[in-house]
């Protein structure tokens, strides 16, 4: 049996380490190759050195902290480029220095900076407690050999293993490497080669969590996978996938990544990567998957070399990962594939499922006058009523609580109760994310960035007369809000302004305009606002990124969409939609690298987009056609009609699609905005709004530029 996947464009990859361009330079230059010089990890660095022209290859020396390690290194004649891995870092600094013999001669050096193997490097103190899954973590067969680990860091020994595909769509461990099973299949690749569909399965441990990657390899060819002989079966690039979830993901390593096994990506060649942490429900902190990301990618180059370039994939939670590292972290990720995509998870998502579940509540519990489903569903704004009530969405807002979804891996001892024990483990998103948000003084809690003071929930079902003044008046007036243990309250919440000012400085808001101007990105949807069982990711989010990729960069043209219904899920590679996705994210990406134009990234990201690589949207037939049609709100088109966009609450409340208000701006209550109120209903209004209502004509309180990338916490 043969996969093939050989109509995908093959794109010629460079050398497993790469070759440093040669130039008539007469100094030396040291680069850090496998990660930069100043995020090192585990004692090791991949470096190219590049000699001068006018120093002959035996006068050259290279040193390591002043040990002469230049016999270790590789020469590459044509680039006249040294290339190797240093090993035996100390932590903390570091020199790499480079020069030749004889006076005079030019020198150069480079300072590197070592960190453990465990971390961290930038997210931040290490939170406690944090419990080990190396016993649970299963491998592609049900199998789990991983056994306890090593230390407290949730460490384990690095290991090799290969499987099979089986002629029964299964993985099967290969347990005799001289030997090809009688049910194996063939794969053939991008590169139109056909072989057989084994892979090679590295696991080990970075940053606390467990990190695999996967390629193509076969063990007969004679050739081990390093950094000077990269697989036949290779085609040169990497796959990272990032995870979905959110609930019950801290305090945890994770017994399972990403996933490195898909048969459809690793069959066209490409090698895969994810750690434990890169899986949203292990690790609900996007500043610790970047960190993870940075580390897992680290020992991938510095076993196969640096790979072509390095594609983002994932869904929901794992969309989350690739918008906020390749806008913080740029350099990471060259482009990236979101599929039921959020901008962020303690805004974008956090603020459409708490506010449902404060409308809910009210419909639930606190309503005192008649309302028609019809009626909720235009306060709410989703497409279908259901989602407001369904759990991921009513339930999942308990996030914001210290004890509504704490995992199961947690004992019940260590976990806050305001009671029984108060400093014990806050199971929430914000106590997640302490490090960049602060600690409240007293408490010691997080501080929150969770405001909804102001507004006006319902308002534009009340300007379109959808609802009566009597029931906008009494929704707003016993909506209320949440403690800061998550329960209901009779205040609206109140945002911390430091953890405010933080989430935007920090690019914990994602902003756009870092990174990811400067990166391709395809946003695949598989549409479900419509699904009967209600669904949490909705299609505005795609509209809230674009949003703010234009409001940073005054275009979104290196962002296209691709839409479908979900006839293969919500995020499944068995779609062709998203197997072109990828060929054509992975030829664009080429594009760019080929253009050595001297203008700015983004210019050149644009320019370079296929030309077939086309926004649209497939039918919702038997067998669908794709329709080329700019993706935008207006009704009338024809994607919109088949997939329409409804708003989450607080647009109908009178907020932007982008999304990015944390705490709005209040401006007086002005009787002309509200016609039909009688006298004593403005009264009541006033009483409900007594500082004012949302200006969302204005900036939101604190809201401003990312204070930069790469920042260290």
């Amino acid at each position: 049996m043969t996969l093939s996947f050989a109509a995908i464009a093959s794109v010629a990859a460079l050398a497993v380490a790469p070759a440093v361009c040669a130039k008539a330079t007469l100094e030396f230059d040291i680069r850090t190759l496998s990660t930069r010089p100043d995020t090192v990890t585990g004692g090791d660095v991949l470096i190219a050195v590049s000699v001068p022209h006018n120093v002959p290859r035996q006068k050259a020396i290279v040193f390591a902290n002043g040990t002469n390690i230049t016999s270790t290194l590789h020469w590459d004649d044509s680039t006249r480029t040294l290339t190797g891995l240093v090993t035996g870092l100390h932590w903390g600094a570091n020199e790499i220095s480079a020069g030749s013999n004889g006076n005079g001669r030019p020198t150069a050096s480079l300072a590197i900076t070592n960190y453990p193997i465990t971390g961290p490097v930038f997210s931040g103190p290490h939170e406690a407690p944090f419990k080990c899954e190396t016993t649970t973590f299963a491998f592609p067969d049900g199998a789990r050999p991983l056994g306890s680990p090593l230390d407290a860091d949730c460490s384990i020994a690095t290991r090799v293993d290969y499987f099979y595909r089986s002629a029964a769509n299964t993985w099967k461990p290969l347990t005799n490497l001289a030997v090809y099973p009688a049910d194996l299949v063939t794969t053939t690749t991008n590169e139109g080669k056909t072989v057989p569909f084994i892979i090679r399965l590295e696991t080990g441990t970075v940053n606390r969590a467990i990190y695999q990657t996967a390629m193509l390899d076969d063990p007969k060819s004679g050739i081990t996978p390093g950094l000077f002989q990269r697989s036949h079966s290779w085609n040169g690039r990497l796959v990272f996938q990032f995870g979905g979830g959110c609930t019950g993901g801290w305090y945890r390593q994770g017994s399972s990544t990403g996933g490195v096994t898909d048969t459809v990506i690793l069959g066209m060649g490409y090698a895969m990567a994810s750690s434990s942490l890169n899986v949203f429900g292990n690790n609900c902190n996007d500043l610790l998957t970047s960190e993870s990301l940075m580390m897992t990618k680290e020992r991938f180059i510095e076993t196969y070399g640096v790979p072509t370039y390095t594609i983002g994939f994932g869904c929901s939670g794992g969309s989350y990962q690739q918008h906020q590292s390749a806008d913080n972290y740029p350099g990471l990720l060259d482009g990236i594939i979101p599929g039921c995509s959020f901008p962020e998870v303690n805004f974008a998502t956090v603020h459409s499922i708490t506010d449902a579940r404060l409308i809910g509540n009210y419909f639930l519990n606190k309503a005192t006058i008649p309302w028609t489903d019809e009626q909720r569903r235009q306060v709410v704004g989703f497409f279908g009523l259901v989602t407001m009530t369904m759990s991921t969405v009513y339930d999942g807002a308990l996030r914001i609580s210290p004890t509504g979804f704490c995992p199961s891996v947690l004992p019940v001892a260590e976990r806050y109760n305001p009671l029984t024990n108060p400093l014990g483990a806050r199971c929430a998103v914000y106590d997640h994310a302490v490090n960049v948000f602060g600690r409240d003084p007293v408490t010691h809690f997080a501080l929150r960035p969770l405001d909804n003071v102001g507004i006006q929930y319902g308002l534009a079902a009340l300007k379109a007369g959808t609802i009566t003044v009597d029931q906008f008046l009494d929704l707003n007036e016993k909506v209320g809000g949440y403690d800061f243990d998550g329960n209901f309250r009779v205040a609206r919440s109140v945002g911390d302004t430091p953890a405010i000012r933080a989430a935007y400085r920090s690019g914990r808001l994602t902003n756009g305009g870092g990174g990811l101007r400067d990166v391709p990105i395809i946003d695949y949807r598989a549409y479900a606002d419509d699904d009967p069982v209600g669904n949490i990711h909705l299609r505005h989010h795609s509209f809230s990124m674009r949003e703010r990729l234009k409001k940073a960069n005054g275009d979104a043209d290196n962002q296209i969409m691709m839409v479908e219904d979900m006839r293969y899920g919500l995020y499944n590679s068995a779609s062709p939609l998203l197997q072109s996705a990828l060929r054509k994210m992975d030829q664009w990406i080429a594009n760019i690298q080929a253009d050595d134009a001297d203008i700015p990234q983004h210019q050149k990201v644009v320019r370079n987009k296929p030309a077939d690589l086309i926004e649209g949207c497939n039918t919702r037939a038997a067998n669908p056609k794709f329709i080329a049609e700019k993706q935008t709100r207006d009704p009338g088109l024809q994607c919109e009609l088949l997939y329409p966009s409804a708003p989450p609450p607080r647009e109908v409340a009178g907020a932007s699609v982008a999304s990015d208000i944390i705490k709005c701006q209040l401006h007086p209550i002005n009787p002309a905005d509200y016609p039909s109120m009688t006298p004593t209903q403005f009264s009541r209004l006033q009483s409900i709004f007594p500082t004012g209502v949302c200006d969302w004509s204005q900036p939101g309180i604190e809201q401003q530029p990312l204070a930069g990338t790469w920042q260290f916490f």
